[in-house]
């Protein structure tokens, strides 16, 4: 059974607890997880480059001087991709980067990579932690207490907690979220994983297969 650094609310570490078993203790895929990481940074490409090609540069609709004996190349356009100011051969267009993976697969990477996690013991959970009153200085004291400020960090809550994710923007490498959020890529960015104990089972469900 694959095991977490158990913390109070003070980030001081009681313990250990048990993780779920089909989203910490599997064997982890690496291949899946490439895999993963390529189809995520294609789907944040937004495509929207766009340079003009010869027929869209303003200008150049009259030839600038009869085809033949002027003892110069023949030339139909002072836009023509030669010319400076002329358009671009072969530029960049609009397009569409998405890619498709089937949800086993996606799956399959967040179980892998939370599983690498908890082997390397950079998993821990939060037996309770104050999200409504949270600041920045309680924050950065939890988390000195626990042993983990100056990593780089994602903090998985239950639910969107305003408070928490506010006093962690404030903290450098502190990344918070929710479970309804997390994806494999934020925990692959993070060194360690800290998850409030309430979204275990939910993260669980996340990883069935």
């Amino acid at each position: 059974m694959p095991k977490g650094i158990l913390l109070d609310r003070a980030g001081k570490r009681i313990g250990e607890t048990d993780l779920p078993e089909a989203a910490f203790g599997i064997e982890p895929n690496s291949s899946v997880v490439h895999q993963y990481l390529e189809y995520y940074r294609a789907n944040q490409r937004q495509g929207t480059h766009k340079v003009k090609g010869r027929a869209e540069v303003s200008g150049g609709g009259r030839k600038p001087w009869r085809q033949k004996g002027t003892g110069r190349a023949r030339v139909g356009s002072i836009r023509s991709p030669i010319w400076r100011h002329g358009g671009v051969t072969f530029g960049p267009t609009p397009r569409d980067y998405r890619k498709k993976m089937p949800k086993k697969m996606r799956r399959l990477a967040l179980a892998s990579i939370l599983s690498t996690r908890a082997k390397d013991n950079e998993v821990y959970v939060f037996e309770d932690i104050d999200a409504t009153s949270n600041r920045t200085a309680n924050l950065k004291s939890v988390l000195n207490e626990a042993g983990v400020l100056g990593k780089k960090l994602l903090l998985v809550t239950t639910m969107p907690e305003l408070a928490l994710v506010q006093a962690g923007d404030n903290l450098p490498g502190v990344c918070v979220t929710f479970v309804g959020e997390l994806n494999t890529y934020q925990i692959l960015s993070a060194d360690s994983l800290i998850v409030t104990k309430g979204a275990l089972p939910r993260i669980q469900e996340l990883c069935q297969l």
